[in-house]
């Protein structure tokens, strides 16, 4: 077969493009940046360099394919996430259909049904063609992203310790935490990125007659054990996942600049998770859960954090 992978040699792309390659199909994959492109063709794919925001390009490089996996990547710019989504989604669905591409694996996030920033799912439904859609859980990759708050670094992290763990956490060297407005005893579906390589691959190769929603996890628990296996790996055994509320949170996001609207949707995601009708939604599917588990990632994730 002849499959495109969007989303260049990211966290699930690279290994998603190895699966495929490995598997005897030929594979093109689109990046922005012409500096992967040696990386790309090391791998045996064709680097097709462009703008997933020009349909053009998008139309010439869909063109003969027989499958095509789209992704979004999240943006921290944006001052409007939502009307960023639509835009590039919208993009995605003109060139799918003028290129006459008949199987689809788009890539969501797993409370996209349950936030409306988020969710761009329908602007696929008119295509003639078999789609799936990919709903995998919290990445476990999320976790680099909170790396200076486990950190404890300086003085915010020194404020933070003490107000969420105390004086005496403080005084004994204790620092680092997470926080999110999920956190706690939420009880979440962390997934690795590899496996959702592995399912967006399988699922590329089916070509079901009806639009399928596939759910993605790797392994289920709460945010103190998430947090206490990170912690086990980086040596913080007392590691905490601390639950804020929304107005918390959403204060938060904006002392760190980000913008008001894409603040807001995180808030949303997050809020949905605290709820617990994601996981509500993920067991109704009844998915298989990946290979990878959290204290496998732990381990990748414990090497970085010491170079850093």
């Amino acid at each position: 077969m002849k499959i495109i992978v969007t989303g260049s040699l990211g966290n699930i792309s690279l290994p998603l493009t190895k699966s495929l390659i490995a598997k005897g199909h030929q594979v093109a994959v689109i990046s922005s940046d012409p500096k992967k492109q040696t990386a790309i063709e090391a791998l045996g794919a064709v680097a097709a360099i462009g703008s997933i925001a020009d349909v053009g390009f998008l139309i010439n490089t869909f063109k003969g394919a027989d499958a095509v996996y789209t992704m979004i990547p999240l943006s921290f710019t944006e001052p409007d996430l939502g009307a960023y989504m639509r835009r590039l989604a919208q993009n995605y669905a003109e060139a799918l259909k003028e290129a006459g591409i008949k199987r689809i694996v788009v890539m969501s996030g797993w409370a996209a049904d349950l936030v409306k920033g988020e969710n761009v799912e329908h602007i696929f439904d008119d295509l003639d063609a078999s789609i799936t859609i990919m709903r995998p859980g919290s990445f476990y990759t999320n976790f680099y992203q909170s790396m200076d708050l486990i950190k404890g670094k300086g003085f915010i992290g020194k404020f933070l310790t003490l107000r969420y763990a105390g004086l005496w956490a403080l005084l004994t060297g204790k620092t680092g935490l997470l926080m999110g407005n999920y956190g706690g005893e939420d009880r979440i579906v962390f997934v690795s990125p590899k496996d959702i390589a592995d399912a967006v691959a399988e699922e590329l190769l089916l070509q079901p007659k009806d639009k399928t929603i596939r759910y993605v996890g790797s392994e289920e628990m709460t945010c103190n054990e998430a947090a206490k296996i990170i912690g086990a790996a980086v040596g913080k055994p007392w590691l905490k996942w601390v639950l804020l509320s929304d107005k918390e949170m959403l204060q938060g996001l904006k002392m760190a600049k980000l913008p008001e609207k894409l603040a807001e949707t995180l808030v949303e995601m997050q809020a949905a998770m605290h709820s617990g009708k994601t996981l509500e939604n993920f067991h109704k599917s009844k998915p298989k859960m990946g290979k990878v588990k959290l204290a496998d990632f732990a381990k990748e994730f414990a090497a970085v954090y010491h170079q850093k």
